[in-house]
């Protein structure tokens, strides 16, 4: 088929997901082009649900013997074909489906092997997904997915410009290590520093987005980074993506309104948008999911400070893996104990310890914390992180030379504070835990289109 021709076949052709939405259309032409999801074959007609991966839903085609060339059509047009039709729009007498397409031509631009292609009319294990994963699209599941990850993303570009923050562009290749963790992938080219020095993937693009900040006073950052981090759990993986705002002449509090806000506008904008989809969640992969996300729009975030947590947790009587004391960091399983079982609704922490914190947060004048939040949701454990950014030049001197980092690899973000230095705070949000919540997928491989892990880099 011409390429011509193609063009025509998609000006022409209607979204499945405008044609179920739309009583209007009913008694009238319609096209559209999609792949088959089943077939049907009876003795004179045939059965053919078309999903062109717009809704959840497809569509049903009626093909009748009558059709030119019917039994071409149904040699070729099997499970998994691509197919383009065009028929007229009829309420369904069927269960299931409201609408169906009495079909009045249908060309097949591909064809699929019955006996290889592997998505059958059967339930496949997320695993054996995942090494199909240029197939687990045409899925029920993943198709879900990728419309709510791309509904939050949409939403979230909408929240942010809505408050004037303006997009910022930061870089993915960094010399500068923003959490000094030390688990960032290293850049070179044989054996040599391609950029005369040593170079390596982002782990974030908020030291990049305070110099914006301390300019245009509110920007947000949303792009993929990267953690040399070998862990295999559920919650972790090598390449994700962070939305990072950061905003001037803003304290601590101020930046956790923003993060509570922001969430609650992300999941009622879901909750409007993906009814289906979520639908779908709540029914087959976690029950109550609606029931969760319409609290968190609902209702108050619990505040209190890390200190007042670990008194919690220590008094909860609960037995925990890993042991809780007053500056120790908090693990994932100290975290969802207080927003699943304690406080049963998100939570903010604030307040940490400054030792287990970043270089670049507040010191409060106890001399022991800093002015630090992160917070937490049931079943995810922390969703985001941010601070109030430490914006006096000596103190953030001595903070980079104490964490064993080079205050000259530093200097133009130390020059921030010394021209203008303003209160300036922020936050992180890992985009593949927000999709994993609103979803309630359990394993975070499955709501990336394409995951990368430790030993795995396939596609």
């Amino acid at each position: 088929m011409s390429s011509t021709c193609l063009e025509s076949a998609q000006m022409k052709r209607t979204k499945i997901k405008e044609i179920l939405k739309n009583k209007d259309l009913i008694g009238n032409e319609v096209a559209i082009a999609g792949w088959l999801r089943t077939v049907r074959n009876q003795k004179t007609f045939s059965f053919m649900e078309v999903n062109d991966g717009s809704f959840f839903s497809g569509l049903q085609v009626i093909v009748d013997q009558s059709l030119p060339g019917y039994e071409e059509i149904v040699e070729q047009a099997v499970t998994g074909a691509s197919v383009y039709v065009t028929g007229k729009l009829v309420e369904s007498p069927g269960k299931g489906q409201s609408f169906e397409i009495k079909a009045s031509s249908i060309k097949v631009f591909g064809t699929a092997d019955p006996e290889t292609y592997p998505l059958q009319k059967k339930r496949h294990s997320f695993e054996f997904l995942r090494t199909i994963a240029h197939l687990r699209p045409r899925t029920n599941t993943f198709g879900a997915v990728a419309r709510v990850r791309s509904a939050l993303a949409q939403a979230t570009h909408q929240f942010f410009q809505e408050k004037g923050f303006l997009n910022v562009h930061t870089p993915i290749i960094t010399g500068s290590d923003c959490e000094g963790a030390g688990e960032m992938f290293r850049l070179t080219v044989g054996e040599e520093e391609f950029f005369g020095k040593r170079a390596y993937l982002t782990v974030s693009g908020q030291l990049e987005g305070e110099t914006y900040a301390c300019g245009l006073s509110d920007i947000y950052t949303f792009g993929p980074t990267f953690r040399a981090e070998n862990s295999n759990t559920s919650r972790h993986l090598s390449e994700f993506w962070m939305i990072e705002p950061e905003a001037a002449f803003c304290d601590l509090d101020g930046i956790i309104d923003l993060s509570e806000n922001y969430l609650k506008y992300l999941v009622r904008y879901a909750l409007d948008n993906c009814e289906r989809d979520l639908e779908f969640f709540n029914s087959f992969v976690e029950k109550g999911l609606l029931d969760k996300l319409s609290q968190v729009v609902e209702t108050p975030f619990e505040r209190l400070s890390y200190t007042e947590a670990i008194t919690i947790l220590e008094k909860s009587g609960k037995k925990f893996e890993f042991p809780v004391s007053w500056g120790l960091d908090l693990q994932s399983e100290h975290e969802r104990y207080l927003a699943e079982e304690h406080f049963k609704k998100p939570v903010v922490l604030t307040d940490y310890p400054e030792k287990i914190k970043a270089f670049y947060m507040r010191a409060n004048d106890d001399g022991k914390t800093v002015a630090a939040m992160d917070m937490l949701l049931p079943k995810i454990g922390e969703l985001m992180g941010g601070s109030q950014r430490e914006d006096r030049y000596d103190l953030l001197e001595k903070k980079i030379a104490s964490m064993g980092l080079d205050p000259k690899e530093y200097w133009w973000y130390l020059e921030l504070r010394k021209y203008g230095s303003v209160p300036h705070s922020g936050f992180g949000l890992g985009f593949e835990r927000l999709v994993q919540f609103v979803t309630g997928m359990e394993n975070i491989r499955d709501v990336i289109p394409f995951p990368r892990y430790p030993g795995h880099v396939e596609f």
